[in-house]
């Protein structure tokens, strides 16, 4: 459900977002934009594109098929055939950027770091402060590692979707998008296990109490009851 809410506020939010920060904040800052020659519309058709449609057929086929054949068909004979079509399409996406922008990541490796400093201060910062909420809020310890994966995960496809269509596929802000995963992935992959340690010192393991009558009048073993 969390996943699902984050996605619809992208498509809503994602192209008030880039103008913010692209036409109004750079003005508040003193900064140029005149340099920047976009669309705000592009962005927003990028969104439609690359996550409305996705996120309408994904709703759709979820309503249409669970009605046809049930739920339990639905997750577990079609969810399981479709699912790693995503991941195929994410893997080519990834392998055919790093084919056009392979030159200006080697070339450039300042750029680089500029791009992967910033970066890593948001994952750790957005990561660390929404686990801490969660924590302060009493959630248990899966419901505080969703929000900090949610939080923390900056959906570099749909970045990397908005960049090629607004601005270039070779273009800098391209560039940006593909050195997105180059750290976002290593960065996540470790949080899991920083995760994993967390959970044994904060959360404490959920056991059945057990009562006094149970206490009292344990039920015999197979054995004694033979």
């Amino acid at each position: 459900m969390l996943v699902a809410l984050n996605s619809v506020f992208q498509v809503v939010m994602f192209g008030v977002l880039g103008w913010f920060y692209l036409v109004v904040l750079p003005g508040w800052l003193g900064l140029p934009v005149t340099d920047v020659s976009f669309s705000t519309w592009d962005i927003v058709k990028s969104v439609l594109v690359f996550l409305g449609i996705p996120l309408l057929a994904g709703y759709l086929t979820r309503r249409f098929g669970e009605k046809a054949k049930g739920r339990a068909w639905y997750e577990e004979t079609f969810l399981p055939r479709i699912g790693p079509f995503a991941l195929y399409g994410l893997l080519f996406t990834i392998v055919l950027l790093f084919a056009l922008q392979g030159e200006a990541i080697t070339s450039q490796p300042l750029d680089v770091a500029r791009i992967a400093l910033p970066l890593l201060a948001y994952f750790a910062l957005m990561w660390a402060g929404s686990y801490a909420l969660g924590r302060a809020v009493g959630m248990g310890y899966e419901r505080t590692t969703t929000l900090a994966f949610t939080a923390a995960g900056n959906n570099f496809e749909l970045a990397i979707a908005v960049a090629i269509g607004t601005f270039g596929v070779t273009s800098g802000q391209a560039l940006a998008g593909v050195v997105g995963p180059l750290i976002e992935v290593p960065v996540l992959v470790a949080l899991v296990y920083v995760s994993l340690w967390l959970r044994r010192r904060l959360f404490a393991p959920t056991t059945t109490p057990t009562t006094q009558t149970e206490q009292a009048n344990p039920q015999p073993t197979r054995d004694a009851r033979s």
